[in-house]
């Protein structure tokens, strides 16, 4: 599911629709939204999860010598793949069970995407990218 909102300035409105993505939420996502903000203090245990999690996965993808993660502040990480084929390291994952992100775009040619996951998650995805 996907939802998102914006809360700005009305001047600023025409500028965001220049780069808003071709998709709105459905109604599934308005529901599990509005669910939601009733469960306000479980939410934020999950939101603490993701983060804790999102940092331990940064950190331990630093001790990977052929990759560099970024900084996040969202649910992936974005790491460049150093003296290695990104393309490549997308397919051996996958080979092995494990979906990350690969871009064909100027800038990220030679760059993965990352989803944070469940802690169990994480160990899988570090232990096989110690083995490619």
């Amino acid at each position: 599911l996907r939802l998102g909102y914006g809360i700005l300035p009305s001047w600023l409105l025409p500028y965001l629709w220049k780069f808003k993505q071709p998709y709105n939420g459905n109604v599934a996502a308005a529901v599990a939204g509005l669910a939601s903000l009733r469960h306000v203090d479980e939410m934020q245990r999950v939101v603490k999860r993701l983060r804790d999690e999102r940092q331990r996965l940064i950190a331990a993808l630093a001790d990977i010598a052929y990759l560099k993660p970024y900084p996040s502040h969202a649910n992936f990480v974005l790491c460049d793949v150093v003296a290695r084929d990104a393309r490549q390291l997308k397919l051996d994952l996958e080979r092995r069970g494990i979906l990350v992100r690969h871009y064909q775009k100027p800038g990220l040619d030679n760059s993965i995407r990352i989803s944070v996951g469940r802690p169990e998650q994480t160990d899988r995805l570090l232990a096989v990218l110690r083995e490619v």
